[in-house]
């Protein structure tokens, strides 16, 4: 039985997580948030995809975290291999002082 006993709780605690934290560069803020925006649709749109949401730092606007979720590490590599990622990734990267992915999966059920 999962600790979690609400479905949407449930489902959120399965897959494949991917924290990403990306600090912009000076003046560069409002554009990051512009291709962040972009992705939502085409990356909610992926089979493998269960959510994409991206954020920004309510002390820093030149701060964002996105939080995704893939049903497993397929998802994530489909992810990274679809045509809308690889059309921004060297565009968002370009803008960016730093930026950090980490894979995480679920350990408490």
């Amino acid at each position: 039985m999962s600790v979690y006993v609400t479905p949407a709780a449930a489902n959120l605690n399965t897959g494949f997580v991917v924290s990403v934290r990306i600090v912009a560069k000076e003046g560069e803020a409002d554009a990051i948030a512009r291709i962040l925006e972009s992705l939502v649709a085409p990356s909610m749109a992926e089979p493998g995809m269960k959510f994409f949401m991206p954020y920004r730092s309510a002390t820093n606007p030149a701060e964002f975290f996105v939080y995704e979720l893939y049903e497993n590490a397929a998802g994530w590599d489909a992810h990274n291999a679809s045509s809308h990622f690889l059309n921004a990734v060297d565009q968002l990267v370009a803008k960016a002082a730093a930026r950090e992915r980490v894979p995480f999966v679920p350990f408490v059920r």
